[in-house]
């Protein structure tokens, strides 16, 4: 086991974004989540996100999913999280009932499952397996309070603006691509508006995402990253292979100060903001873990 004696500065978070070539089985994907793993926890990483759907891939037929197996594939993840000591945050489906749904599954460094968010804004070949969430992500990875959004959700900046002005200090975004190749490499060299939410949030912003070729004609861009609160790219990706970035989060420059001073400013809307937010905190608290 990796050691962790070291304390980590209260100011920095090492945070790792894991771009994935997903593997056509669970196993597979395991695979490739235990050697991520490994390289973050020997890299010294706090905290590792991975991509949207990384236990299955999304060029999946989800509605040949089983149940047990899925459970078990989320158990692994967690052992795996206890044994490298590291905070993981995983893009995969998750039955909840009869309903299956689109999630950011969170385990703490003891492996236990802490959080779980369902993708609200569902795209056409979501909606064809997944029951939409209710709810603007709230948690926390190491004590520091956070948000995410799920792929296609980066259309739809409220989500991550509500998550700040509620406290989040940070960003989590697994991604998987599923376009044509012409529309994918026109998303390639990390022009994808991610910085700017980053800056327009004053908070760091940590996008996880598969790259290579997904099936029928369908591609990945990859471009992960890892963005600054001042929109300043730390880390980027390319767009073709697998890997795992790793930077240092300034949490001193995290303050969310755009979101802030947007609950008050202008006044005749600090009230519904207010009530909002509060919204927000209340339906936050019914994602904890299963």
């Amino acid at each position: 086991m990796p050691s962790r004696s070291r304390s980590r500065p209260t100011d920095r978070l090492r945070v790792a974004a894991v771009q994935m070539k997903f593997a056509p089985t669970l196993a597979g994907n395991l695979a490739h989540i235990d050697a991520a793993l490994q390289v973050a926890a020997r890299r010294g990483a706090d905290a590792v996100l991975f991509p949207e759907c990384a236990t299955t891939g999304y060029a999946c037929d989800f509605g040949a999913l089983d149940r047990g197996e899925l459970l078990a594939a989320l158990q692994h993840v967690g052992d795996s999280a206890a044994r490298h000591r590291l905070h993981v945050l995983i893009g995969s489906p998750v039955f909840r009932g009869r309903s299956l749904l689109n999630c950011l599954v969170v385990f703490d460094r003891a492996g236990r499952e802490t959080y779980r968010y369902a993708k609200c804004h569902l795209t056409a070949a979501d909606r064809q397996w997944f029951t939409p969430g209710d709810a603007v992500a709230l948690f926390e990875v190491e004590g520091v309070p956070a948000t995410a959004i799920l792929c296609h959700e980066r259309r739809y900046p409220e989500l991550v603006r509500l998550g700040v002005m509620a406290g989040a200090r940070i960003i989590f975004h697994p991604n998987a691509g599923m376009d044509p190749l012409a529309v994918s490499r026109r998303k390639r060299g990390g022009r994808d508006g991610i910085a700017v939410r980053a800056f327009e949030n004053a908070v760091p912003y940590v996008f996880a995402n598969s790259v290579g070729p997904q099936g029928d004609g369908r591609w990945s861009a990859g471009d992960s990253k890892i963005v600054a609160a001042d929109g300043t790219v730390l880390r980027l990706a390319d767009n073709e292979d697998a890997s795992v970035i790793v930077s240092d989060l300034d949490l001193g420059q995290a303050t969310g100060r755009y979101a802030v001073e947007a609950l008050t400013t202008p006044r005749f809307l600090a009230a519904s903001w207010k009530r909002m937010v509060a919204l927000v905190r209340r339906q936050a608290k019914r994602g904890g873990p299963a």
